[in-house]
C-alpha cells in the first residue's frame, strides 16, 4: 500500500469520529487504525463506539453516525486495553493527529485510567506537511482564484484590495456559495452562535447555553448560578467582547 514511504516500525494510520471537535470533553464514536508493518502486511480494523453522551446532530450531518448506530455498541472503557494493545510498538500517522486526534483520544484515556505511552513513538501529521508546503496565504489565495501574483503582499492597502478580489471570485466560483453578506456570514460561522467566538448558543425554547468548551450542553445560566467563577474568569482573558457581555449579563442574572 505504501509507494514512497520506508518503514523501520510498525505504522498505525489512525482515524476518529466523534460528538464534536473539543478535545477535551468530546467523546469517540468511531475508531478506525491501518496497521501496516516493515514487511509490507496490513491490517484495516474499525470500531463504533458508544460515547455515553448524545451524539449532537451537527456531529451526525458530519460523519453519519447517530444515537441508534452505537446504542449496542461498547464503550471506550471496554476497547481501551485492546486499543493500546494493538497500537503496542507503533509508530502513528493521520491527518490533523497532532492537534485532534492525538489530544482526543489521549483525553479517553486519562478519563478511563488507561495507560497509553506515547514516549517513543514517531508522529507523521499528513495535514502539517500539506499546511508546510501548500501555501494557504493571501497570496496563495490571489494567486488561486485571481490568477494573479500578489504584489505588495502584507502592505494594508494591497492586501484589502486583494482581499475583495478574492472574495469576488469565490463568490463566482462557487455556484453554491451565497452572493449576500448575510448569507457570507451564515456560511463561515456558526449558525447557532450568539457570539463572535461561537461559545454560546441558544435552545429552541431559547435558553442560552455553552456549544463548546468545557460547559458545553450546560446553560449559561446553571454554570453562573453554581460556578460563576469559571464566568468570571472569562471576562479576564482574551474572549470577544460580546462574548463577555454576555457572560457578564448571566453573572448579573444570578446575584
Amino acid at each position: 500500500m505504501l509507494k514512497n514511504i520506508v518503514l523501520e516500525r510498525p505504522l498505525a494510520v489512525l482515524d476518529l469520529e466523534t460528538t464534536g471537535t473539543d478535545v477535551k470533553v468530546d467523546r469517540i464514536v468511531e475508531v478506525s487504525v491501518l496497521k501496516l508493518s516493515p514487511g509490507g502486511e496490513s491490517d484495516l480494523r474499525t470500531r463504533r463506539v458508544n460515547p455515553g453522551v448524545p451524539i449532537p446532530p451537527e456531529a451526525t450531518a458530519v460523519h453519519g453516525i447517530s444515537d441508534d448506530d452505537v446504542a449496542d455498541m461498547p464503550s471506550f472503557r471496554a476497547i481501551a486495553p485492546g486499543l493500546a494493545r494493538h497500537l503496542d510498538g507503533c509508530d502513528l500517522a493521520g491527518f490533523n493527529i497532532l492537534r485532534y486526534d492525538l489530544r482526543l483520544l489521549a483525553a479517553e484515556y486519562a478519563r478511563v485510567n488507561v495507560p497509553f505511552p506515547m514516549v517513543g513513538r514517531k508522529v507523521v501529521d499528513a495535514c502539517h506537511i500539506f499546511h508546510q508546503r501548500e501555501r494557504r496565504d493571501l497570496a496563495a489565495a490571489y494567486k488561486f482564484y485571481c490568477g494573479l501574483e500578489h504584489e505588495g503582499a502584507h502592505g494594508a492597502e494591497a492586501d484589502v484590495l486583494a482581499t475583495l478580489a478574492v472574495l469576488d471570485a469565490q463568490v463566482s466560483r462557487y455556484d453554491d456559495l451565497p452572493t449576500t453578506v448575510d448569507g457570507l456570514h451564515e456560511y463561515c460561522t456558526d449558525p447557532n452562535a450568539l457570539d463572535l467566538g461561537g461559545m454560546f448558543g441558544k435552545r429552541e425554547e431559547g435558553e442560552i447555553i455553552f456549544i463548546k468548551g468545557k460547559y458545553k450542553g450546560r446553560t449559561l445560566d446553571d454554570v453562573a448560578r453554581t460556578k460563576p467563577d469559571y464566568l468570571e474568569w472569562m471576562l479576564q482573558v482574551d474572549y470577544f467582547e460580546d462574548t463577555k457581555q454576555i457572560a457578564s449579563e448571566a453573572l448579573r442574572r444570578a446575584s
